[in-house]
């Protein structure tokens, strides 16, 4: 019998912070103005929303995916720490990097806000292992948004030892897209 799929926000945990840690990937950046409404939201409403983190068993770390300025704030501002003891809500998912990756992409576009050149960073690192119908569906992005970003990465010398040629791309993704019709 197939187990039935539990969200994780279910099973929110209280970790510790000296547990917790940023991954090198987040490309979400926040104005002072914005995290000073973060940090008065935190103040006033409490933790209303976990971060979502991938629990790194042999390092026995909370690698960040989403909340990284969540955790900032609880880093930063020691009424917040004091109040909240040290401790962060935490949902974890179990997935590896690429996935991991693109769960922080769709986090960060589903609240409109992000950095087009980060964005194309991680679409590079993307690229390395997936195609662009795969980009596409995972991180919501049409073709043409998909083929900016590579284009904007400099990822435009070479994939996989192939000289880049967007006019290349478009004609292999369109043939793609007519075989999986």
């Amino acid at each position: 019998m197939k187990q039935q799929f539990k969200s994780p926000v279910y099973n929110v945990i209280a970790v510790p912070i000296e547990k917790m840690e940023a991954n090198d990937y987040n490309p979400n950046h926040v104005a002072k103005r914005e995290m000073d409404l973060l940090y008065q939201s935190i103040k006033s409403d409490g933790y209303t929303m976990p971060v979502v983190a991938f629990y790194d068993k042999e390092r026995d770390k909370y690698v960040i995916v989403d909340g990284f300025h969540r955790y900032t704030i609880l880093l930063t501002r020691k009424d917040i720490f004091e109040r909240e003891n040290g401790m962060l809500p935490v949902s974890v998912i179990e997935k590896d990097i690429s996935d991991r990756m693109a769960s922080t992409i769709r986090h960060n576009r589903a609240r409109g806000k992000h950095e087009v050149e980060l964005q194309a960073s991680l679409v590079g690192m993307l690229k390395q292992g997936w195609d662009e119908l795969k980009i596409m569906k995972e991180l919501g992005m049409t073709l043409e948004e998909v083929q900016r970003l590579i284009g904007l990465k400099g990822i435009a010398s070479e994939i996989k030892g192939v000289p880049y040629s967007i006019e290349r791309q478009i004609i292999d993704v369109e043939e793609d897209i007519k075989d999986e019709l």
